[in-house]
């Protein structure tokens, strides 16, 4: 039964869902229910009004928060510092060996204080939950910890200490290769069975169940096609709840030694030898065919694209108007962590289609009535995560999660711009502010620009950062 109203707000404009994705709509009310779930909304409510009810009355337009639908939280420690090349050759495969040397030393209290840095910044960025595909598990040697979730734990105490919501993904993580039986040296912390999996999603879940807690899941990921056999996926899939994510088909040697082993492109053996259906994720799914996007589609499940990651690592661009118009759910995840903030993301998104196709407004569709770039990606990858986090409803519909954001309408980007073009410049006109007031399950977490903890995290990230990076120029 919905609990009473605990605190209600009115906003000049607010981004509400409707069966397109989402809308403009003007003189918001919005009341929140002692769960922390939207409980109503009403359109049309002057200020006055709201203010007689006793509503908190916004100076600038809400959005609903958003999913960052995949991260790798200890990879916030790498970011920045993987720009040199020091050989002819630079790419995914080299910038992966480099990124192990963070993964093989980085410990419980410093993996703490990094999530806990990048999720403050999340929260700024405007992400008010986070998918966590985690998979540094075990000691630096490879050993197991006493509680092999110590790490998983680190991830959940730094949500918590700083407000944003988690989807944790323990990793099936077995394989270096399609070929290979085991893994390699400098991967002995990833190591786990589907049992081990599975064991870890129970506990997750069972630990966010005792403390009836609305911001925590779990769900379960497998790292990629080459590193986990099909035996094991299946035994993972089949015996799994919430959400299932996976990174396929990112690099085209990935996709090339797939066709070589199995006779079929990565998306194709996913779909060939799995029912894929809204519980699916598949992560980056950058070199895939027309007809692979069309069958993700009609599956139901959902494509997670990581731009700024992308680009950096030089994976490629995907076939963002086709995903588009597919009817594919999308969303978008941070994964490396180059860039924090969702603004970001959209904006070179689009800016990659553009320099590739030599056009404009490629995500735009006014055949459908959909002319306004940023508001059709919004709509959709703000909507499209909610599978993603393990979430039934997602954005401000009753019901839902009252994550929230509050745009600064004073801030560069933003003067003198028409209301209902918010969102053309917050992502097409930048840089854009942090967020200064942030919303997580009905509780501001962020107000006025200022966290609690960021002091004492940035202090700890800063601490953190010296005892891994110790004696590197």
């Amino acid at each position: 039964m919905t609990e009473s109203v605990e605190k209600r707000i009115w906003a000049p404009l607010a981004w509400l869902n409707n069966g397109a994705g989402g809308a403009w709509a003007r003189d918001v009310l919005l009341d929140v229910d002692g769960n922390g779930h939207w409980s109503s909304i009403a359109t049309g409510v002057s200020k006055n009004q709201a203010a007689s009810v006793g509503a908190q009355i916004l100076s600038g337009p809400l959005l609903p928060g958003m999913v960052n639908a995949h991260s790798h939280a200890f990879q916030r420690a790498f970011a920045g510092l993987s720009e040199r090349r020091e050989n002819e050759h630079d790419d995914f495969w080299s910038w992966r060996d480099r990124m192990y040397r963070v993964a093989l030393a980085i410990t419980p209290d410093q993996l703490k204080a990094v999530a806990s840095q990048l999720y403050l910044e999340f929260l700024r960025g405007g992400y008010t939950h986070v998918c966590e595909f985690h998979y540094v598990q075990h000691s630096p040697d490879g050993a197991p910890y006493d509680d092999p979730l110590t790490m998983a734990w680190m991830l959940v105490e730094a949500a918590r200490d700083v407000g944003i919501g988690i989807t944790l993904l323990p990793v099936l993580y077995e394989r270096s290769g399609f070929t290979a039986t085991t893994l390699r040296e400098d991967q002995r912390r990833f190591a786990t069975d589907a049992a081990w999996v599975l064991n870890a999603q129970r506990r997750i879940a069972s630990q966010a169940s005792l403390h009836s807690n609305a911001t925590m899941n779990a769900g379960v990921a497998i790292h990629s096609l080459r590193a986990a056999s099909a035996e094991s996926i299946r035994e993972l899939i089949e015996q799994a709840g919430g959400p299932i994510h996976v990174h396929v088909a990112e690099q085209t040697g990935e996709v090339d030694e797939c066709i070589t082993v199995t006779g079929l492109r990565p998306v194709q053996w996913l779909a060939t030898h799995h029912a894929l259906d809204s519980r699916w994720q598949l992560v980056h799914a950058t070199h895939v065919t027309a007809d692979e996007i069309d069958s993700v589609a009609r599956s139901g499940a959902c494509a997670v694209i990581c731009p700024s990651t992308e680009a950096n690592l030089g994976d490629g661009t995907t076939d963002v108007a086709r995903w588009l118009d597919s009817g594919c759910a999308l969303a978008i995840g941070s994964d490396s962590h180059v860039t924090r903030d969702w603004r970001e993301e959209l904006r070179l998104l689009e800016y990659g289609q553009r320099l590739q196709h030599r056009a404009r407004n490629i995500a735009a569709s006014p055949r459908t009535g959909q002319a306004a770039t940023a508001e059709r990606l919004y709509s959709r990858v703000s909507t499209g995560a909610a599978a993603a986090a393990g979430q039934s409803r997602w954005g401000v519909v009753v019901g839902a999660r009252a994550d929230a954001l509050v745009v600064d309408a004073s801030e560069p980007a933003l003067l003198g711009i028409p209301p209902m073009r918010t969102l053309d410049a917050m992502v097409f006109s930048s840089p854009s502010n942090a967020f200064a007031d942030v919303m997580v399950a009905g509780r501001w977490v962020v107000t006025g620009g200022a966290h609690p903890a960021q002091r004492s995290t940035s202090n700890a990230f800063a601490n953190a950062m010296r005892e891994i990076w110790a004696g590197t120029d």
